[in-house]
């Protein structure tokens, strides 16, 4: 693994601290991680509504019904 030294705000770190504290997870590395992998399955998210409204907008209309679009982004965020 790769080691990276950063610097974070107070109330940021003091947060990081909480969250290790709390057991919520085993250490700040442990929590950062999972922060980035949350934020890539967001951009994923936010990638596919982007080409969606491209496609869209190009198209005009588009088949899918909101339900079944809304199905597919949350389908997509939770992996």
């Amino acid at each position: 693994m790769a080691r990276q030294s950063i610097t974070l705000t107070e109330p940021n770190d003091k947060w990081l601290k909480s969250q290790v504290e709390n057991q919520e997870y085993s250490s700040k590395s442990e929590l950062v991680n999972d922060l980035i992998r949350q934020a890539r399955k967001q951009q994923i998210q936010i990638d596919w509504v982007r080409a969606k409204l491209e496609r869209a907008e190009r198209s005009g209309f588009t088949s899918d019904s909101k339900e079944q679009i809304l199905n597919k982004s949350k389908s997509l965020l939770n992996g």
